[in-house]
Order: C-alpha cells, then structure tokens, then sequence
C-alpha cells in the first residue's frame, strides 16, 4: 500500500508492534450499521494482527482478512486458531481483484489502514463493485486533528473524508473516541464535472500539460489543494520548448524521469480563463521511471494512477486543461467538455 513495502511492515509486526485495539465503541456501532445478514461474507483489508476479522466472524461472518506482509498473516493465523477466518496474503492495489476469494461482498473493512492506500479512487471504485446490493463500506481511520503533526500520513483530513464519501447515495460517519467511523452505502453513477481553479496569476498563460501512461493503460492525476484532479505540467520557462517543459515539470512535480525522446506533442490547445488567452500543450509520455511521490504538497496532496474507463465518473472535478489534452491523447472517452480551439499536430516517432 502506497509507498510501504511489505518489508517494512514485516519488521513493523516481527518488532512486536501492533495497531490500537477494537474498541467497545467500534464494536458497538458495527453491530448497529454492519450486522451480519445470513449467509454474509466479509472483506477484511489490511486486516493486520486479525484482530477485526476475528470480531467479524464471532459476529456471524463468513470473512475474508487480507495483508500483504505475510509475518503479520502468521501471527494473525496463531491467534485466530479454529477461527471461521480466511487469512490471505494479498496487495489491494497491486493483485487481481479476480483472485480474491469471492467474488462479492456484503461488508468490506479498513481498519486503520485507507491512509496507507496510494491510489484510493481506484481501489474505492473496484471495491465499490463488489459490494452486493444492500452491502456496505467502512473505513475506521484516525482524524489529522487527533494526530500530532509528524503522523499525519497515518490520519485523514476533512477534505480526505469528503473525498472518500463522495458517489455514495448514503455516508455516514460516527465517532469511536477519536477515531472516525465512516459507513458508505448505495454508489451512485457519477457523472464528470469539470473546474478551473480562479483567475490565473499574471502570465503569458502558456504551458505543458502530461498524459503519462503505464503499460497497463492508467494514467496519472494529481488530488490539488484546489479540490481538482489534474495531470502534471505548468508552465514553460523562457526558451522552453513544450515538451522540454512537460518532462521538467513531470519531474519537479512527482520524481518521475522520463526521455524527453519518447515524450510526443499531441496539439496545441487555445481556451479562455477568467477572460485570459490560455494556450495548453498536450504532450504524452508513454511511460517513465520511477514512482510517483509529492514534492510540491502546497499544490498537490497526491498522485494517482487512474484506469481511463473511471475518468468520465470521478466525483470530484477534472481541471479543465487537463480534461482537454486527455480527449486530446484519448479522444472519445470524456464528453461534454467545456469548447477548446484543438490544432493537432503531427509529431514525429521518437528517435531510436
């Protein structure tokens, strides 16, 4: 999950260390909000020492607990003995969903653990199709106010909790002494909004937007501190060409390296801003090294990997330069967006 490898988290668990146990409160509201139906199957992610998993199969559950550090799976496996448990080692954001062992889910859990996931609007949507109908979503996380400012990375803000409730047709969230229990219910279609951010600040207003793709087809998006997604890029420094200034800016921004030989400018493209000229280049870059991190958190609070059939339903505005280079780099897939004068270029095959 996100950037801890399992061997840390196997030397976080072989130390003796453990997680804050189930409280009576949590317990208590699990029972009101997440009873077991009959025949109820549940999803334990990043279940840990299995210490919810056990709770969850006393309560009536058939449960599935999965981590991907297998020195937590064998202590969590000792102390559940004949428990009706399904210990699994499995990385949420990296396996098959498929290979999970059923193929739907009447409650799915993360205790102490969302904050850990890296690319959570991906996972949310993947998970929210294996809810059955009627099933429910609960995320246990510990509040960045409760959490001294040197473990935040371990807690959710408001606006993380907005995130994490939005495209659900019931959220509700309750208080477990201090930690926040949020209960999602009922997704609901989404359909894509697009946003600016404010009038821009003085400039020529020109700049490099980036498509970077992987292998598998997902492309990167950045959560803003504006409340958008948008791709990595900005501005063109004096001199600059437009993909000199995408692959610079693709660096600064996420520590991603990639070959200015394979980046391809895709167009040029001309909209209007708070009554401003804005002149955006779309530029692709088939792959790169490296994995994403923030390096400019005043602007960015993550990055994501998202797959390109989840674009048209994010529940959280597309920043409107963005949206136009990815119909520019994928036409077709988004719909409605706001008018953009496009002048297609033809770009020359990287060099060998």
């Amino acid at each position: 999950m996100a950037d801890i490898g399992a061997g840390e988290w196997d030397a976080y668990y072989a130390a003796g260390r453990g997680f804050r146990p189930l409280g009576d409160t949590e317990r208590r509201l699990l029972a009101e909000h997440a009873p077991a139906p009959e025949g109820g199957v549940a999803l334990d992610v990043g279940c840990g020492l299995g210490e919810l998993a056990r709770h969850l199969a006393a309560a009536g559950y058939e449960v599935d607990a999965v981590d991907h550090s297998p020195v937590a799976l064998a202590q969590a496996q000792a102390a559940s003995g004949a428990t009706a448990v399904r210990f699994r080692r499995f990385d949420i954001e990296r396996d098959r969903l498929d290979d999970l062992p059923h193929p739907a889910y009447d409650l799915i859990t993360f205790r102490l653990s969302w904050a850990f996931v890296g690319d959570r609007t991906r996972v949310l949507n993947r998970l929210r199709e294996r809810l059955r109908p009627g099933g429910t979503l609960c995320v246990i996380t510990p509040l960045a106010g409760n959490v001294p400012a040197g473990r935040r990375r371990i807690a959710l803000d408001r606006d993380e909790l907005d995130l994490l409730g939005a495209g659900w047709g019931t959220v509700a969230r309750h208080d477990a002494d201090g930690l926040a229990v949020v209960l999602l219910r009922d997704p609901l279609p989404a359909r894509l909004t697009c946003a600016d951010r404010g009038r821009p600040a003085a400039h020529a207003l020109t700049g490099a937007g980036v498509v970077v793709t992987r292998p598998d087809g997902r492309l990167l998006l950045g959560w803003s501190v504006r409340g958008v997604w948008e791709l990595p890029g900005g501005k063109t420094d004096p001199g600059e060409d437009f993909v000199a200034a995408a692959v610079r800016e693709l660096a600064e921004e996420t520590g991603l390296v990639a070959d200015p030989a394979a980046a391809r400018l895709t167009a040029l493209l001309l909209d209007t801003a708070a009554g401003m000229p804005r002149v955006t280049a779309a530029v692709h870059v088939p792959g790169c090294a490296g994995e994403p991190v923030v390096t400019e958190p005043h602007l960015i609070h993550r990055w994501e990997w998202h797959e390109p059939a989840d674009l048209p339903r994010l529940t959280r505005p597309l920043f409107t330069p963005s949206a136009q280079v990815i119909d520019t780099v994928r036409p077709g897939l988004l719909t409605g967006l706001p008018p953009v004068h496009r002048y297609l270029l033809a770009a020359p095959p990287p060099s060998a």
